[in-house]
């Protein structure tokens, strides 16, 4: 009987829609189905200790930032694919990952509620191999090239989340430092790479934004 049960349609506790076994999210004391989970923030992460009520509560918080989209008036847009917006006269912003804002519905939040804004730039190597009669193998000494991954962290005073994090940079920013006669031209120091310094200086444009906002002149 229980191994049947685990088969049964449910009905999601947020629209009341019959959905298969494998078109829901278990809450802490309910279902949901995936159509709901869409309407949540992207930022949200606790979804399975959330009770129906506050699930209710967040998608209502949700239908209603709709509104706040709307409205916003971005006078500055940092980044290249994700991308800050930030509302200066208001105080407010968004963190935008498509074209469509209005379909994507990006929570808008108050500057103030923002308690810190870091970049975090990983480094990777990537071993640089040699074709010898066909087959890859390693240098003598071993060559490695230098991958870096920049990710903005923003952590929040937020009903429903309390960070942000997504990636400054569409990929890698590759640092090869073999030229192509085979031998070091220089030792690795990322900062003299033109890619790295424009991520790095975007996240601190994003941190500068964000903690210290400029005054609005003429503000009430």
């Amino acid at each position: 009987m229980g191994l049947f049960d685990r088969f049964k349609k449910q009905d999601c506790e947020i629209c009341g829609k019959e959905v298969g076994m494998f078109g829901y999210k278990k809450l802490e004391d309910g279902e949901i189905c995936k159509d709901c989970v869409k309407l949540l923030s992207p930022w949200f992460s606790d979804r399975r200790h959330s009770t129906v009520e506050s699930i209710k509560a967040q998608i209502a918080y949700r239908e209603e930032n709709k509104k706040a989209v709307a409205a916003f008036k971005a006078s500055k847009v940092i980044g290249k694919t994700t991308k800050v917006h930030i509302d200066e006269a208001a105080g407010k912003f968004m963190v935008v990952r498509t074209a469509d804002i209005a379909a994507e519905n990006p929570d808008v939040i108050d500057i103030s509620a923002v308690t810190g804004c870091e970049l975090d730039i990983r480094e990777t190597t990537q071993e640089i191999k040699q074709t010898v009669d066909g087959k890859q193998e390693s240098y003598n000494p071993p060559r490695f090239k230098y991958l870096y991954d920049f990710d903005v962290l923003i952590t929040v005073n937020h009903p429903y989340f309390d960070e942000i994090r997504y990636n400054l940079s569409p990929g890698y920013v590759t640092i090869n430092p073999y030229s192509g006669l085979g031998f070091m031209t220089r030792s690795v120091n990322p900062r003299s790479n033109r890619e790295y310094m424009e991520y790095e200086n975007m996240g601190e444009e994003i941190r500068n934004a964000l903690l210290n906002p400029t005054p609005v002149q003429g503000g009430a």
